[in-house]
């Protein structure tokens, strides 16, 4: 019953990984998901966030507006700090018991956690493996430029925003370049399925 993070700054090619790894048999717990679900109508997250920030970070509809929130969040490291405080414990709550849920339902499963804020969140390491898609900051920003059609300022603001490449390497067992072609990408995929039991093997016994 492995459990592994999969984390990358934004335009990394963690997203390509992951659906690899679903195609492998992977059972992947999409972390930006949960989010959305714990931030849902009538939350106690979303009634905390609108206490912090305002009621006008909430449409019509009672939904959260989420282009309004970061309005007043970012570049505002304590305005961060405080939305984190408040939307993070739910994430890992929820995140917790979906991955209870998986392996009640098969206890041979892999499931892989696609968690973009791993390092942000700091939440300890109870992985058996945590692997990081990386692309350069460059390749990146030219990706949100080109591929997702954010302007050159707002593309370097938000792989600013994040953290470093060198803090986000540091917590990788095992890192996919994905400033390869894609098929390169994939191959490294699919060695690392391969490869599973022996890494999470050697992990486990470098911790003891």
């Amino acid at each position: 019953m492995p459990l592994l993070a999969l984390t990358g700054g934004i335009a990394s090619g963690k997203s390509t990984i992951a659906r690899r790894l679903s195609d492998h048999g992977a059972l992947v717990v999409d972390a930006d998901a949960i989010v959305r679900d714990v931030q849902g109508p009538g939350t106690p997250v979303l009634a905390a966030l609108a206490a912090e920030f305002g009621d006008d970070i909430l449409r019509e509809d009672g939904a959260l507006d989420r282009a309004a929130l970061a309005g007043r969040t970012f570049g505002d490291p304590a305005a961060v700090g405080r939305m984190n405080a408040i939307v993070h414990p739910a994430v890992r709550a929820e995140s917790a018991r979906r991955f209870s849920e998986a392996f009640a339902e098969d206890p041979a499963a892999v499931v892989v956690y696609d968690v973009p804020l791993l390092a942000e969140a700091r939440a300890g390491d109870p992985w058996d493996l945590v692997v990081v898609a990386h692309a350069p900051a460059e390749i990146r920003r030219r990706r949100l430029i080109e591929l997702r059609g954010f302007t050159e300022q707002a593309a370097t603001a938000r792989i600013a925003a994040q953290v470093t490449d060198d803090e986000r390497l540091a917590l990788a067992d095992v890192v996919v370049d994905t400033a390869v072609p894609l098929a390169d990408t994939l191959s490294q995929v699919d060695r690392l399925w391969r490869d599973l039991p022996r890494l999470i093997a050697e992990k486990s016994a470098a911790r003891r």
